[in-house]
């Protein structure tokens, strides 16, 4: 069982398994059944304002990561934090995001979360 982070935009893979897009909005220009999303839990995903503070450069990845953890923690996505952990729980499971640079999104925060 593996945790693993990929663009929305990428080709489907066998290995995907249980497919989870972790953004709040749809990915641009992206119809929903190429997708091929399995869930969508929107109270996992940073709220607009942490979202539109880290996209102003105004703090460092590492601030947004504590920030969004902080955020999980709310009763909401701290539930739909367990149900990702269950999806992982019975086998593979990929993090979809919108984002050019996944590995300093909040997808990375998630799978740390998820493997930890």
């Amino acid at each position: 069982m593996s945790v693993r982070v990929r663009r929305v935009y990428d080709p489907v893979e066998p290995e995907d398994g249980v497919r989870v897009l972790v953004d709040r909005l749809w990915p641009r220009g992206l119809a929903k059944d190429a997708a091929r999303v399995d869930e969508w839990p929107k109270a996992l995903t940073p709220s607009t304002e942490l979202r539109r503070w880290y996209h102003t450069g105004e703090g460092s990845y590492e601030e947004f990561a504590e920030r969004y953890e902080a955020e999980l923690a709310a009763e909401e996505a701290a539930e739909a934090l367990d149900g990702v952990r269950g999806l992982v729980g019975k086998g593979d499971v990929t993090l979809l995001t919108a984002s050019k640079t996944p590995e300093r999104s909040h997808a990375t925060v998630l799978v740390r979360l998820l493997e930890g």
